[in-house]
Formats: C-alpha cells, structure tokens, sequence
C-alpha cells in the first residue's frame, strides 16, 4: 500500500527474468509508476496509463537526467522503445486497474534495472487525463498533482508477509510501549523496557511480528524495535516492575539481554518465518524479553510520541521443523569504528572470525534465510562476504543502493550454508562528502554503525553476536601515532616528536583527512582487529578474548559473472544458487481480493494498437498489420530523434 488510495502489487514471473506488477488505484485520471535509481525525479523510469472510454493507454515513459523539478512540474518524455507489456487494464465507478510485465533488466538506457537492491518506487496520480486520448507531449494534466510519492521496497527479496495458516492455532502478544517523554527535537532516545512472556507451559514457536503502529503511516519519530531474549538475572528481573528506562545510562549495569528475537525498522511492515521454522519460546529457559525501541524526535514541529509502539507477535504450539536463531554480524558500536569526513567512499569491514564459528556452529552448519543489513544515515552499501578457507564464496547479500530509512528483512532465494571454520564480513560503504568533522561508532543517527542481522536454522545457544573492532595499534597507525603517553588523562600522544602532547581527541578533529585519507583507508583494512564473539549472556566465548586477527588470506575471490549483455552490475538473480525461485502469479503479491476483481487476458491474444511508443488497447483486443507497421516506423523516427 503505497498511500490510502494507491495498491501496488507484484510477482516474480511469468519468465526468469521477468515482474508483472498490479496498480490498483483510486482515480478515474492518469496513473503513474516507476523507478528511481536515487529517488529523485531527474533520470525516473516510469509508465503512465489511463482508461478512456474503455480503451486503455498504456505508455513507457522517462524524465531526462537533466531534468530539474518535481513530480508536479516535469512530464516523463515518452521512450523510443516501449519495454513494458500491458496485460490488462480497465476502470470502474472508482478506481483505475493496470497490470503489466518488463524483463528485469531491459538493456534500454532509459530504463532502471531491478535488481536485488533497494528500488525506490515513484508513484503519482491525477483526477485527469489527457482529453480524447491525447498523447503529445504537454498533453499529461499536471497541475494539482499533488498525489505523488516516493517509497523504497525490495521487489526480489521481498520477505513473506503471509498471516498464519488457518491450520495452525496462533495465539497473540502484543508488546507496548508506555507513554514517555520524548528527548529535545533531533534527539535520540533509547528506551528499554523489560516483558515477561505469556503464561505458556510448553515450548512454543514464533512464527511473524508486525509493528503496531500503523505501517506507513505517521510513526513519529519511530527508527526501529528490537526485541532480545533475556537471562533471569536480578537486574532483568527488577526492571521489568518498571515501565523502563533509557538502555545506556551509565549508572546501570548492562542487561544480559543479547540475544535478537525480532527487528522492525523504519519502513518494515514485519516479517512472517518460513515454513519450516519458528523462534522458540521456552519458559523453561528464557521467561523475560527486553523490547528496545530507538526514538529520533521529529524537528519539524510534528508530534511524535513512543505511547502504544511496539511489536505484535505470532506463536503457536505447533512445532515447527527447526528452531530458528538470529545471529548480529559487524562492527562492535564504538569509537574505533571511524569515518573521515568529505569522501565520497568509506569502507569499513566487521568480521565475524572463523573460530568463533568453529566454536559455536554445529557439525553440519547453519542455513541462514534472511538478512537485514543496518547502517545510519550516511550508509550507501552493504555486503556480507562469505569466506570458506582461503576461498571467497558468492555474498550470502549485498546491496549497492542502501536505503537507511528503509531497512527490514530480506529473504534469501535458497537457504545458504555456513559451515563451522567460515569467516564472514560485514563490509559497508558509506558517504560523508557531506559531513565536515569525523563520524565515529556508535548508538545514534549522528554516529554510524555496521551490522547484518542473519536469520538461520537450526538455532545454537553458544553464538548470538559475532563482532569486530580494529585494535588499538591499527587505530593509532591509521592516524599517524606511533604511541601514546602511559596513564595520561586526557590521553595524549608520545610520538611522533611532532605531535607529541597532543590529545587524542585534538588528533581526531584535526587530522589532514584530505591528504591522508588512502593510507588511513589502508590502515584499517589490512591492519589487524579485534574479534568480539559474545554468547547469549553477554560474554566472551572462551579462548576468544586475546584473540587478534586480520583479514582473511583469500587466494581465490569471488568474482561477479560477466554474462550481462546489457554491462549493467548484475542482474538481479546473479550470484544466487539456482537463480530466484519464479513465484506463481497467484501466490506472492497479487492478492485473491484483488484477483477476484481482475480478468485475464493472454499475452497471445492480446491484440495491440500502438501510436507515438503508446500501447492503446480496446476492450476486443483487436489489432491490426497497418497499425504494426505505423509502430515500427515511428519507433525507429524516435530512435532517430532521440540521438
């Protein structure tokens, strides 16, 4: 649901390559859909569409990246080369239907690949339309157009939003927020609050979790919900006769609460597990959960509030086949974790090392299904590399077009394995041209982080969160320091001689990023780091805490396929074993309410009329030799034109 009065619906499908997509929406004017590749107008694919008089217009469609304005002011120029196929159109007393299929990646320059990254939508509509059939340039009504938007979606590794099965008896938790006064504007809250679990004898599973917040909707200043399972300890149990408090005062011990159950965040509509797994709730083993909700309040005047937030949880006592467990892979927040200011391109790698996994993992491994990869505001990319001895494997995911207001769930096309001795990375990219002083590690929109939250089966209790930091040696050469002054407070630097005195911190904010950035890029990515392998109390696993490493020698990388014929990054099922799986029409976004409501037509027998790159459709699907070659003709004149 894309607004109150607009549906988007989608399949994989019918071919490998190929997405059909269903626009439900309320208006009997002109629809418009499509892709940005930054979310901005300049440079959109789209499509625009209407239904006059029973005929239906159907037009590919793009704006010029040279183009300025927004969606109000600037008509999409009609493409040379019509790559989406309408399948069905019609209006009724309300709202206008359009369905329509294109290749994942069209190989026309005008066109934005879909791939496995984030896509942002652009989506518009209007109470008119072109008189007549119009379909000349300046012919799109575009004043008062004020019902247009942007939403970024994942459209490959969309997670399942199926509800429970009828056949499955589901019971409902649901996880409030109390009232609580939010922080100043642009300020961040942490608000932990303590749940004990339902009164349930028997071991249970978890089998979805929704936001109870209405979803896309006005969630004030809401950044995202996280529920861990925690152990019975005093502190656990004293907090929870509380309505909470904020999660990092320093007066309070930390909770031994690290092991992940759920995670909403902005943008997610929530996550429904697999079929043949649930998260177990035991009570003989976890009775209390901590919910930590992360708050930014809003600076725009707007009325944003934590009362009634939180998480709505699914659970049955039909067992599923497999426990599953979340395992958090990345960057320890902290300081050491260091951005430079004003670069166009930051990486920074968290590792979870291989005798972590050697340790924790079973025989056989662990499959992991689904990922959320998290970063702040200046991310860009993530990717979690996947590293078997010396051997790079295919990312278990990767997106090169982050999105850091939109990051929930995405389920992997096939399971992939993790064997115990695998190494994994989680590397991000981030961008701070726009920032003028360092951004360092941490819990806030201001600071950044690196994480990658993996959903797997089956579940082991000895491995809940598998972290790196650099170490302080990589840290201080990366800045140029050869020592620092023994107990000095604040800390200060012995050498070189040309720096000797000054404060760590001095160093930091006036460092030369400018011309230093490479070598400190260098440092840090091939210097040694700390691994930081916690159990599910918040410990170190043995034998771990004087560990030191580096990256992993990788004799043979993972190199993309070079089989794109359009020299495109990828297309959208590369790298994945077996492909994505080709979902059924019937059963994935298009829905049986809305199915009911739609006919088919057949591609086949669907007879065309075209005009100016204009599919024109009647209600008899007639077509004809004559209005063939017009196409073909005028296609070609456009080609022509547009060179």
């Amino acid at each position: 649901m894309l607004s109150p009065d607009y549906r988007l619906l989608w399949s994989l499908g019918p071919g490998p390559q190929d997405i059909t997509f269903e626009l439900q929406v309320r208006t009997l004017g002109y629809v418009g859909f499509g892709f940005s590749k930054d979310g901005r107008m300049a440079g959109a694919d789209m499509i625009v569409g209407w239904v006059d008089k029973g005929q239906v217009y159907f037009q590919d469609r793009h704006i010029k990246s040279s183009s300025s304005g927004n969606a109000a002011s600037v008509e999409p120029e009609v493409d040379p080369s019509q790559d989406y196929q309408l399948l069905l159109g019609y209006e009724n007393n309300t709202h206008t239907v359009l369905r329509f299929s294109r290749r994942l990646d069209t190989c026309d320059r005008h066109d934005v690949p879909i791939t496995n990254d984030t896509m942002r939508i652009l989506w518009m509509f209007h109470q008119q339309e072109p008189v007549g059939g119009a379909v000349g340039p300046g012919s799109l009504p575009l004043h008062d157009l004020e019902s247009h938007g942007i939403q970024s979606l994942y459209l490959v590794q969309r997670a399942d939003q199926d509800a429970p099965s009828p056949e499955e008896a589901v019971h409902v938790w649901e996880i409030r927020n109390p009232a609580t006064v939010p922080p100043a504007p642009g300020d961040t809250l942490y608000w932990c609050r303590i749940v004990r679990l339902p009164a349930l004898t028997d071991k249970h599973h978890l089998i979805r979790y929704e936001p109870l917040q209405e979803v896309g909707g006005d969630a004030g200043g809401l950044q995202h919900v996280v529920l861990y399972e925690c152990q019975d300890t005093p502190a656990v149990i004293k907090l929870s006769e509380t309505a909470g408090r904020q999660c990092f005062e320093s007066d309070f011990e930390p909770l031994a609460c690290s092991t992940v159950v759920a995670s909403w965040a902005r943008g997610s509509e929530g996550f429904s597990f697999p079929p043949e797994a649930g998260y177990p709730l035991e009570p003989s083993k976890s009775r209390y959960y901590l919910l930590e909700t992360h708050y930014v309040s809003p600076t725009d005047g707007s009325l944003g509030t934590l009362d009634g937030s939180g998480l709505r949880l699914y659970y049955t006592p039909t067992l599923r086949r497999h426990d599953a467990g979340v395992i958090s892979i990345g960057m320890d927040p902290n300081w050491r974790h260091i951005i430079p200011p004003g670069q166009q391109r930051v990486i920074s790698s968290g590792h979870c090392v291989s005798e972590c996994t050697r340790h924790a993992f079973p025989g056989s491994g662990i499959n992991m299904f689904a990922v959320v990869m998290k970063t702040h505001k200046i991310g860009r990319q993530v990717a979690l590399k996947h590293v078997r001895g010396t051997i790079e494997q295919p990312p278990i995911a990767s997106d090169d077009n982050l999105d850091s207001d939109y990051q929930e769930y995405r389920r992997l096309g096939t399971p992939v394995k993790i064997l115990p001795g695998d190494h994994l990375i989680a590397e991000c990219t981030y961008n701070s041209s726009g920032r003028s002083a360092i951004t360092l590690g941490g819990y806030t929109n201001r600071q950044e982080t690196c994480l990658v939250m993996g959903l797997y089966y089956p579940r082991q209790r000895t491995l809940t969160s598998c972290h790196s930091l650099p170490s302080l040696p990589t840290v201080l050469h990366s800045l140029g320091i050869q020592e620092l002054s023994a107990g000095s407070n604040p800390v200060r630097i012995a050498a070189p001689p040309e720096l000797a005195g000054m404060t760590l911190e001095s160093r930091l904010v006036s460092y030369d990023w400018d011309n230093h950035f490479h070598s400190f890029q260098e440092a840090t990515m091939k210097g040694s780091f700390k691994p930081i392998c916690r159990t599910a109390q918040s410990k170190l696993l043995p034998d771990t805490d004087s560990l030191e490493s580096h990256y992993p020698n990788i004799t043979r990388p993972y190199l993309r396929s070079g089989t794109d014929q359009c020299n495109y990054r990828r297309y959208s099922t590369e790298g994945w074993p077996g492909g994505t799986p080709l979902l059924e029409l019937d059963s994935n976004h298009i829905e049986g309410a809305a199915r009911s409501k739609v006919s088919r037509s057949s591609s086949s027998s669907a007879s065309v009329e075209e005009s100016l790159g204009l599919s024109r459709i009647n209600s008899a699907f007639h077509v004809g030799v004559t209005n063939s070659l017009l196409l073909a003709a005028l296609v070609l004149l456009l080609a022509l034109l547009d060179r």
